[in-house]
C-alpha cells in the first residue's frame, strides 16, 4: 500500500471516529445538569413559591416553580433557562420579575433537577408546548411573557413562533446552536451531526410579538454580533438592547440590565403614525448644474 494511502486512511479513521464520538456524547457537553432528589424542598428568601409536576404523554415529569408577586399580578413570565444546574440555583432570578409585579413560571428541562425523561430536541419543544397550554388555563395569552436564556433562547424563539405571547425577551441568544458548535470544530459535519440544531434565526421570522434581545459586548461564549445578526431576522418587531461590558453569565449584575428590564415590562409600545414623520424624506444629493 502506498505511504500517502496509508496516511489517508488513517485521517478518515480518525475523522470517522471524532464524528461518532461527537454525535453520541454531545448531550455530555452540551447539558450541565443538576439533578434533585424527589423530595428536595425549594426555598428562597422572601418569595412565595408553589411547586408543580407536569406528567407528559410518554410518561415522563416536568417540574417547575411558580414565583408569585407581592402584589397583584400583572402576567406570567415562562423562564426558559441554560443548560447548566436546575431550577434550584436559577430560582434566585425570579426577584428581577416579581418585583414588578409578574409571576414567573420556571420549568427544569428532562433530566434536570426533578423532571425525568429521555431528553431529545423535539421532547423538550413537545414538553414547553405543554407548559404554554397549561399557563393558558389560567391566564390569557396577552398576559404570557416568553423569557429565553442562553440556552433557553432557542426555545423560547420556537415556542413564541407557534403561539401568540405578549412578548419574547432573549437573554445573549444564539443564531442557532450549530453555529455556536462550529466556532470550535470548523472541520465537522455539524449540520449533520448536531442532535439539537436550534435555530433561533429561523422561528424568529414567524413570531408575531415584539422581541426584544439583551447581550453584552463582551460576551465570549456567544458573541454580542450574533444578537445584531439575530435583530436583522424580525426587524420591523425587534429592538435589541445592549449591556456595555456585559459578558454571558453576569448580566444582572449590571445596572443596565435591570433598567432595560424594567423598560421591558412597564413600558406599553407606542404605536407611531409613520405617515407623519419624516420616513419617507430623501436627503437630496449635491449636484452640479449646468447653465445654458
Amino acid at each position: 500500500m502506498p505511504y500517502w494511502l496509508h496516511i489517508i486512511i488513517i485521517v478518515l479513521v480518525i475523522y470517522i471516529t471524532i464524528s461518532v464520538a461527537l454525535y453520541y456524547l454531545q448531550d455530555y457537553f452540551l447539558f450541565k445538569p443538576e439533578k434533585l432528589p424527589k423530595d428536595f424542598q425549594f426555598l428562597y428568601d422572601n418569595q412565595e413559591i408553589e411547586e408543580y409536576n407536569l406528567e407528559t404523554r410518554d410518561g415522563a415529569t416536568i417540574n417547575g416553580v411558580l414565583f408569585k408577586p407581592k402584589g397583584r399580578s400583572k402576567g406570567i413570565v415562562l423562564y426558559l433557562k441554560g443548560n447548566s444546574k436546575s431550577i434550584k440555583g436559577w430560582g434566585k432570578f425570579a426577584v428581577d420579575f416579581t418585583r414588578h409585579d409578574y409571576s414567573v413560571l420556571m420549568v427544569d428541562y428532562r433530566g434536570f433537577g426533578k423532571s425525568t425523561g429521555r431528553r431529545s430536541q423535539k421532547a423538550i419543544k413537545r414538553d414547553l408546548q405543554v407548559v404554554y397550554n397549561k399557563i393558558k388555563e389560567r391566564t390569557t395569552e396577552d398576559r404570557i411573557i416568553i423569557y429565553g436564556r442562553s440556552l433557553g433562547s432557542g426555545f423560547a424563539s420556537k415556542l413564541a413562533s407557534t403561539n401568540h405571547p405578549k412578548l419574547l425577551v432573549l437573554d445573549a441568544p444564539y443564531y442557532s446552536l450549530t453555529k455556536v458548535t462550529s466556532r470550535y470544530m470548523p472541520f465537522m459535519p455539524l449540520s449533520v451531526l448536531i442532535k439539537y440544531p436550534l435555530p433561533t434565526y429561523k422561528w424568529l421570522k414567524y413570531v408575531q410579538c415584539p422581541i426584544h434581545i439583551i447581550h453584552g459586548t463582551d460576551d465570549k461564549l456567544i458573541p454580542y454580533k450574533t444578537s445584531v445578526k439575530l435583530s436583522k431576522v424580525n426587524v420591523k418587531l425587534t429592538k435589541l438592547h445592549t449591556v456595555i461590558g456585559g459578558g454571558h453569565k453576569n448580566l444582572n449584575n449590571f445596572e443596565s440590565y435591570h433598567r432595560i428590564i424594567n423598560d421591558i415590562l412597564n413600558s406599553e409600545t407606542e404605536t407611531i403614525d409613520f405617515s407623519t414623520t419624516s420616513i419617507n424624506v430623501i436627503h437630496s444629493s449635491k449636484k452640479t448644474s449646468k447653465k445654458n
